[in-house]
């Protein structure tokens, strides 16, 4: 029996309603906009095919073009503005939780198994850049749009 993966927890509160939190997460517009842990990365494009057993693909790249990858896998359930479960093409599950918390703010706590290749806090500390990157990109944006 295969031992079960470490499992690695990331949170944040972010000063905006669950819906327009959930939007902003999901749409690859904007996922480009803040899906990258460093700012000499980015997120060059996002497909996003958000449905249960619909697959989603991100490719992030160095700004400098020495090196980039695709970050993707499918669906297994969705609940909207309430909970995203993805399996990864690795085969590394990760769980995404929205929490409205009141009209204007919302807790994203995001869940995922690590990988075998990096330091745990490595890991924490990239999937933590990411999610802050998120909360300062959907922060900056105005309710209306």
């Amino acid at each position: 029996m295969k031992p079960e993966k470490p499992q690695i927890k990331v949170k944040t509160l972010i000063n905006k309603p669950v819906d327009f939190v959930w939007n902003y997460w999901t749409k690859p517009e904007h996922i480009e906009n803040w899906n990258y842990a460093s700012e000499d990365w980015h997120c060059t494009s996002a497909k996003n095919n958000l449905k249960t057993d619909g697959k989603f693909s991100w490719r992030m790249e160095a700004k400098d073009n020495s090196e980039g990858f695709d970050f993707s896998g499918i669906y297994t359930e969705i609940k909207e503005n309430e909970l995203i479960k993805k399996r990864l093409d690795d085969g590394r599950h990760v769980m995404i939780k929205f929490k409205e918390i009141d009209d204007t703010n919302t807790k994203v706590i995001e869940t995922f198994e690590a990988e075998d290749q990096n330091p745990l806090e490595l890991q924490e500390q990239g999937w933590q850049a990411i999610l802050n990157n998120f909360k300062t990109y959907s922060e900056l944006q105005p309710l209306n749009k």
